[in-house]
């Protein structure tokens, strides 16, 4: 039976990627934080489910990464702990930089010191392209980075550093550059979940009101079940290499509001305001992604739409919001 092994597993993606693995015949360990409220550790993932086991850890304690890493040796390790969200890293960026990059090197260091043999995917994201576009419009594995958050920032140390790593000590390291990708696990704070989740607290008489930033800054939106799939692809392609992930469609925060509204027979500019404190400092205007390499390599095809995905977290906030 293979190992797996997540942090951030009880994310969105780690919570999704250790359903799947599983479903498919592995034994997943996962590191959570210790927290005084011990339900958000495991609130998107059961607990009891069989071959799942979960251990106290931190990617800046690296004494915690080396005793649970030489204890399971994984043959796979999926690195999808983050300070994720964009807007907040201007606010923390010291934190944001400390999980983000130096928490990445220290899973790196751990990994090549107890676990040399296993498999490496380091999450990275659209985000390290920042205001880089190509002349055709899309942002692929080429395009160079112009990170402008500190989220950025700190992503792109860590694609780097995965790199080298890969390079200089000959280890299977992988890079997924994952675009933007949802689902009802998305935490509440993140636009699409905010947009839907209110939408239908509006729609229900609790809200009357939807506030928010930038409206027309344009995203490649996916669904997070169809994204933990290519990593499974990615880390198990026999030549360690990095990938763009995306759908190749992008659509505007105002489409999405416009969409989500229209669903449930609403009109999103009678509810939407703009309120400035949702603004970025440096706002990053468009990303769209070429998912033509992921495709080739591996003929992956995104199962969900754009359409799709918001159905899906529509529904499920109809069915958990109650009026």
């Amino acid at each position: 039976m293979k190992k797996a092994f997540i942090t951030g597993i009880a994310g969105q993606d780690g919570s999704y990627l250790a359903e799947y693995l599983l479903k498919i015949g592995y034994e997943v360990h996962g590191i959570v934080r210790r927290n005084s409220t011990p339900e958000h550790q495991s609130s998107r993932l059961d607990p009891n489910l069989k071959n799942l086991y979960t251990h106290y850890g931190d990617l800046s304690d690296i004494s915690s990464l080396n005793k649970v890493l030489g204890k399971v040796k994984p043959d796979e390790i999926y690195n999808l702990a983050a300070q994720s969200h964009v807007r907040i890293s201007f606010d923390i960026p010291q934190y944001t930089t400390q999980i983000n990059a130096l928490g990445v090197l220290n899973l790196l260091e751990s990994y090549r010191q107890t676990s040399p043999k296993s498999r490496f995917y380091q999450a990275s994201s659209s985000e390290m392209f920042g205001s880089s576009v190509d002349k055709d419009g899309y942002q692929r594995e080429t395009t160079p980075f112009n990170p402008v958050s500190p989220y950025g920032c700190s992503k792109v140390f860590a694609y780097n550093i995965s790199r080298n790593y890969r390079n200089a000590y000959k280890l299977h390291i992988v890079n997924g550059i994952l675009f933007n990708h949802e689902s009802p696990r998305r935490g509440s704070n993140f636009v699409t979940n905010k947009v839907v989740k209110t939408a239908v607290e509006i729609k229900k008489g609790l809200k009357d009101k939807l506030e928010l930033g930038n409206m027309d800054s344009y995203r490649d939106w996916g669904h997070s079940k169809d994204y933990i799939k290519a990593m499974h692809m990615i880390i198990n392609h026999d030549n360690p290499d990095d990938f763009v992930v995306a759908t190749g469609i992008t659509h505007s925060v105002r489409e999405m509001a416009d969409y989500v509204f229209s669903k449930l027979n609403m009109n999103y500019k009678d509810y939407v305001v703009q309120n400035p404190k949702y603004l970025r400092p440096e706002e990053l205007s468009y990303l769209k992604g070429d998912n033509s390499k992921l495709k080739k390599t591996f003929n992956w095809n995104p199962e969900y739409t754009f359409e799709s995905l918001m159905d899906d977290m529509i529904d499920f906030w109809m069915k958990t919001i109650k009026e």
